[in-house]
């Protein structure tokens, strides 16, 4: 794609693993760690998605702990792991291949950005933790407009800021229903398919798949 500007990341599942702070803990929880995780991520984005509709809006920090109090009581995980599940979170790590490819990325003269349901706050801590301050340019936080992907408020933010048209942006995610989000909107949606997982049809035809970030290198080429 030579007509390509910005790009754009999804942070939770694209750039970040979700599952990694339920697996930091996974002497105590057990073997049933990676389905906990699962459960508190699924529950979570239910939780922005019924909140968008009831228009009864909670930051993503209140969504992160309500879930979470759900997933430790189906899963009957001792209350007292609370705290340090809530802190791990904020510190999330990146998955391998992350840093050398924005890296790449930066130097080829791209804006980059983050375009997330996190606080300001979470995704600063986010890039501080795992040193990518230089990296970006921009973080897109869905507290601006106050309502959660999918909605088409979210997907303006990036188009406003830069003075650029919807196909000028590569847009990344490793959920379906953002890159449906992000392509129906008029971005060009790259889905990021780590695990083999199915589509979901949800009206937009996919178009570009990698197994990791690295594949978007080939894209922009």
């Amino acid at each position: 794609m030579k007509n390509i500007k910005a790009i754009i990341f999804d942070a939770y599942g694209t750039l970040f693993d979700v599952n990694s702070a339920a697996e930091n803990c996974k002497d105590k929880i057990g073997d049933k760690w990676e389905a906990f995780a699962n459960y508190w991520r699924t529950t979570q984005l239910e939780y922005t998605w019924l909140r968008s509709l009831m228009k009864k809006h909670k930051d993503f920090w209140q969504i992160t702990e309500d879930s979470l109090d759900k997933s430790m009581k189906n899963f009957q995980i001792n209350p007292s792991m609370k705290n340090e599940l809530l802190d791990l979170y904020k510190k999330l790590s990146t998955f391998s291949e992350v840093k050398e490819v924005l890296t790449e990325l930066k130097k080829k003269g791209y804006k980059l950005a983050i375009l997330s349901n996190g606080t300001p706050s979470l995704l600063n801590e986010l890039i501080k933790n795992n040193n990518l301050e230089k990296i970006f340019d921009d973080l897109f936080s869905i507290e601006k407009v106050g309502i959660y992907k999918p909605d088409s408020k979210v997907y303006d933010m990036p188009i406003q800021k830069y003075g650029i048209k919807k196909n000028e942006v590569l847009f990344l995610s490793a959920n379906t229903w953002d890159v449906s989000g992000g392509g129906n909107y008029g971005y060009n949606s790259v889905w990021v398919n780590r695990n083999n997982n199915t589509f979901d049809n949800l009206d937009y035809l996919l178009k570009n798949e990698v197994k990791s970030l690295k594949g978007v290198l080939e894209i922009v080429k």
